[in-house]
């Protein structure tokens, strides 16, 4: 019975040790698939292990998060979106994750332990009735109703009783938004899109 053309009958010879696929191709092998780690987690999605519980019941502490980047490269994150931002602190730069509020031009205002934009409150089942009270203890010295600048978002952890966010750091510059986070993969039990 006649093979089709375009298989090849492999034989002992063609794993050769002086084979020129040998110890050169594994390490040109995994060269290109460390450039194509960088390239994907730099440019398409990168993943974020959650150390605080500031987005509690929303993403716990331990939750892996994915984050993808392209949409960002065309628009710019909306409200109700989950964002990763990088951030200065303490001399170290550091990536946090808090859910869009308002963006810039929009009025923030908290009143009584609710959340108003442009003074309509906001539904927010995500922060479990948890009150929005304003953080004066730290950061820039926010006051009420607040409008966000130009090229700016307001964020706020959904645990917003445990949440060092834009009531105590101000706005976030949009060219500091790195990702907008959308799967939670691990552990299995909180697999989740967000």
């Amino acid at each position: 019975m006649a093979k089709p053309a375009h298989l090849k009958v492999v034989s002992d010879d063609d794993f050769d040790d002086d084979d020129e696929g040998g110890f050169p191709g594994l390490v040109l092998t995994l060269v290109l698939a460390i450039i194509l780690t960088l390239i994907v987690r730099t440019f398409i999605i990168d993943s974020y292990e959650i150390p605080s519980g500031s987005m509690e019941q929303t993403i716990k502490v331990g939750d892996r998060v994915i984050g993808e980047k392209i949409s960002y490269r065309f628009r710019d994150p909306r409200p109700g979106e989950i964002v990763t931002f990088e951030r200065e602190q303490d001399g170290q730069t550091t990536i946090l994750i808090k859910r869009v509020i308002a963006t810039e031009g929009q009025v923030v205002d908290l009143v009584d332990g609710i959340v108003y934009v442009d003074g309509v409150a906001l539904d927010e089942p995500y922060t479990l009735g948890l009150p929005s009270y304003p953080l004066q203890d730290e950061g820039p010295g926010i006051t009420y109703p607040y409008t966000v600048p130009d090229g700016y978002i307001w964020v706020m952890g959904d645990n917003r009783v445990n949440s060092r966010d834009s009531r105590a750091i101000g706005p976030v510059a949009v060219e500091d938004v790195n990702s907008h986070a959308v799967v939670i993969f691990w552990p299995p039990e909180d697999i989740a899109t967000i």
